[in-house]
């Protein structure tokens, strides 16, 4: 369900300044705090795209591959594997801050997948793709400590 916030948004309606940061004396995940995460993940998928474009470029015109030398070649393929993981890491990213501005779409974004309670601005801030508020994210790695233990 589409809420009035996000029909703003959609419509370009809600303008915010380039310096605008959302301030906790505002209505949690009023307008501007949608656009302005909006804007912040939009910005920063389009830096993740241009990073994994040029590092993708760059690994393919670099090849050691054909290289007489066997130190060369091992070299060369840990460097691409390395720079591949992190092309990977970047993908992965890139999926969460399209869930994230999925979110800000049909209105749910800022809210606790688990519990509906507000994340919070330091957090969404700090990490603007959070899914969970820290108590269940602790909740989480605690399980997930507990199952890697086993």
């Amino acid at each position: 369900m589409m809420n009035i916030f996000t029909e703003f948004i959609n419509l370009g309606m809600v303008k915010i300044s380039k310096k605008y940061i959302p301030k906790e004396t505002e209505k949690y995940m009023c307008a501007k705090h949608l656009a302005f995460f909006k804007q912040k993940l939009t910005e920063w998928k389009k830096d993740l795209k241009k990073t994994n474009n040029e590092a993708i470029f760059n690994a393919s015109m670099d090849d050691n591959s054909a290289s007489a030398d066997i130190v060369d070649q091992a070299s060369s393929y840990t460097e691409k594997n390395v720079e591949m993981r992190a092309i990977n890491r970047q993908i992965k990213l890139i999926s969460k801050i399209d869930g994230a501005l999925k979110k800000i779409q049909d209105g749910t974004y800022g809210f606790c997948e688990e519990t509906a309670e507000p994340i919070g601005l330091k957090r969404l801030m700090a990490r603007p793709v959070a899914t969970l508020c820290i108590a269940a994210q602790e909740k989480h790695e605690k399980e997930e400590k507990v199952y890697a233990d086993i």
